[in-house]
Parts: C-alpha cells; sequence; structure tokens
C-alpha cells in the first residue's frame, strides 16, 4: 500500500508543474491549509537532489507570503476565517498563541516558522494582535528559511541511497508514522 503511494509522490514530484504545486501548497499552508509542504518539499528533493536548495527557496518564499495573506487575514478578515478554526478545533491553540505574543512577539513567528507548531495560527494572530509588518517577515524568513533549507539539506544529502532505502522499507516505516498519527490523536483527545 505505501509503496505504490511512494512511488506515485515521487512522480508526482517530478511533474512538471511541481514548483508551481509546491509554492501554491506553501502559500495555503501558511494562511489557512492544514497540510504542511514538507510533503512535497522531500520527496521532490529526493527526486531531484541538486535542485533541493531551489525547492526550498519556492517553499519559503511561497510559505513567507502565504503568512503575509495569514496577516492581513488576521488583521483585516478573522470574523471570516473563524469557521476554519472552529472546524479545526484550533480555538485553544489560538489562545495559547495570543498569550506566547504577548510575552515573545518576534520569537514567537520565528519559533513557529520552524517547528511543527501551526504556523498559520501565528500568522493570523500577529494580524489580529497587530504585530509590526517588518518584525514579521523577517522572522518568517528566518524560521521557514531554516526549517525548509534544513529539510532540503537533509534529504539532499541522502541522494540516491536514501531514495532506494526508503523504497525498502516504505511498508514499515509507512506503518510506524500511521500508528504513530493514530497515537498522538488519542492522546490529545485525553489531554
Amino acid at each position: 500500500m505505501f509503496k505504490r503511494l511512494y512511488q506515485q509522490v515521487l512522480f508526482w514530484a517530478e511533474h512538471p508543474k511541481a514548483n508551481w504545486y509546491l509554492f501554491t501548497l506553501s502559500f495555503a499552508e501558511s494562511s489557512f491549509f492544514p497540510i504542511p509542504p514538507d510533503v512535497m518539499l522531500a520527496p521532490m528533493c529526493l527526486a531531484k537532489p541538486s535542485k533541493s536548495f531551489y525547492f526550498a527557496m519556492i517553499t519559503t518564499i511561497g510559505s513567507v507570503i502565504g503568512g503575509v495573506f495569514g496577516y492581513l487575514i488576521g488583521m483585516f478578515s478573522f470574523e471570516l476565517i473563524e469557521p476554519i478554526i472552529e472546524m479545526f478545533h484550533y480555538r485553544e491553540k489560538l489562545e495559547h498563541v495570543n498569550a506566547w505574543f504577548i510575552d515573545w512577539g518576534f520569537w514567537a513567528i520565528l519559533i513557529a516558522g520552524f517547528s511543527p507548531i501551526p504556523y498559520k495560527l501565528f500568522t493570523i494572530a500577529a494580524g489580529l494582535l497587530g504585530m509590526m509588518f517588518i518584525p514579521f517577515v523577517l522572522a518568517s524568513l528566518v524560521g521557514r528559511g531554516a526549517r525548509f533549507f534544513l529539510v532540503a539539506f537533509l534529504v539532499s544529502l541522502g541522494g540516491n541511497s536514501l531514495k532506494n532505502k526508503l523504497n525498502d522499507y516504505i511498508e514499515v516505516t509507512g506503518w510506524i508514522v500511521t500508528a504513530m498519527i493514530v497515537m498522538g490523536l488519542l492522546i490529545s483527545r485525553f489531554y
């Protein structure tokens, strides 16, 4: 099951419009979409290791522009995105983000840009709370850039040998990741 999916993802990563898809996913994830661009960036770097940093740059630019869009949503149109926040059960997380902004500001954006914390909540909160725009963009560039260039670097280090090893162990890896996601969802329901 996972081997076929893995082959399909590698095929999509080599699609002529894959760069645009990567940019679009990066933009959307930073403001409203729940799937991170890493799921497309990593296979693209795996398929073409020599272009890894180019792909990281596309991802970073798309993500920062999407972050600016999220900032504008928070600043001007929060009531439009509020149902989406409710749908994905992000209300409580948004309240935590607001508290972090009061204490950390610039550093909260930088850390959110690098970490697996939903960056979109921070972009919207930054606009909602009126964070200064230039520090917001700079923190986003540093945080998102560091994350995506690190992913590109690590995947490109593996090159074809990583691609072949993943092909050999994709079933086991897929089931382990699936089990971890299920466990994470179950644990989050209790806490």
